[in-house]
């Protein structure tokens, strides 16, 4: 070590030696800023080039889903079953099929065709029928031989009304994730929509580029922005197309979008300000949405930590005092 910095020393004492090593640092200085911008445009083909093979695989995935999904739509858009068709006739529940309400819902959970409400009542009652059988036949055989007849109803009945409701947990269950998949992409879906308004397309061809490019991370909100495509292309009134997207995503920031547009489709107004600002709006708000969620993490792991960590932890300490105190 001393050596060396003998020979540096001399180096720097003497200004014949210090001249080559001057010159060499120079020289491999001028090399290496004349052959950056080869390496950086090297480095950037290959980003470019990586993120194009990610781009295809993306694209072939949300092929492949969107196959799945086209065979999910056929059976979503089927006509009802005779047999459907028999038992809601038999039981006269056109007026449950009517309820505004249930409609609703079966229509907010992706179900389009006006026969889905059928399919969706005839399920309500085979699965209560099947459920109340299988509880009645369970508590007869299998948990309490020789209880009461009526306790055997009881259970029975409770079996039917589980299996009346639960058609409607599952349609609800369906609608909270489309809900939650909307709100986690729709801002990805505005800078879009934003980029697509700014650069001179109609609102038209805005949202069939976005249904497009969007289909790679949410197929729920391509399907409703292509079938919102189609209907501005053959509905008069733009601003009843707009309403019913809202209806059906049923999702806050979607609801701004729609009032925007509908204002400006009534008063004229330019529409890339406006989804400039819901755009940054619907950012912020799924950053305060993730910010909320990890706040609620701390309580959440207070329970888990207590059930299964602090045992843990008390046995690792206490273990050897244990084995020291019976050893004594």
């Amino acid at each position: 070590m001393q050596g060396l910095v003998d020979i540096v020393r001399a180096i720097l004492a003497d200004p014949i030696r210090l001249a080559p090593l001057v010159a060499a640092i120079s020289a491999v200085a001028t090399v290496t800023a004349l052959s950056w911008p080869v390496l950086a445009a090297r480095r950037r083909q290959a980003r470019i080039r990586a993120a194009a093979r990610s781009l295809d695989g993306l694209r072939r995935s949300a092929t492949a889903q969107q196959g799945e999904s086209d065979a999910v739509m056929r059976l979503r858009h089927a006509a009802p079953k005779r047999f459907h068709q028999a038992i809601v006739r038999r039981l006269k529940l056109g007026t449950l099929i009517a309820d505004p309400k249930t409609r609703t819902l079966i229509h907010q959970a992706g179900f389009r065709s006006p026969a889905a409400a059928i399919r969706i009542t005839a399920t309500r009652v085979i699965s209560a029928v099947g459920l109340a059988a299988a509880a009645g036949l369970y508590a007869a055989l299998v948990a309490v031989p020789g209880m009461p007849a009526a306790i055997h109803a009881l259970v029975a009945v409770a079996g039917a009304a589980a299996g009346w409701h639960a058609p409607i947990v599952f349609l609800r269950n369906r609608l909270q994730k489309r809900r939650t998949d909307v709100r986690r992409n729709w801002p990805d879906a505005m800078d879009l929509l934003l980029i697509c308004v700014e650069s001179g397309m109609s609102i038209e061809m805005a949202f069939r580029k976005v249904a497009e490019e969007i289909a790679v991370q949410s197929l729920t909100l391509s399907e409703e922005l292509s079938l919102t495509t189609a209907e501005l292309a053959y509905l008069q009134d733009r601003a009843e197309v707009y309403r019913r997207l809202a209806a059906r995503v049923d999702v806050e920031a979607v609801g701004s979008v729609v009032t925007s547009l509908i204002q400006s489709e009534k008063y004229g107004t330019p529409v890339g300000q406006a989804l400039r600002v819901l755009s940054r709006e619907s950012r912020d708000l799924r950053m305060a949405e993730a910010e909320r969620k990890a706040a609620a993490l701390p309580p959440k792991l207070t329970v888990p930590m207590i059930i299964f960590f602090l045992p843990v932890l008390f046995a690792v300490i206490m273990t050897p005092a244990i084995i020291q105190i019976t050893a004594n």
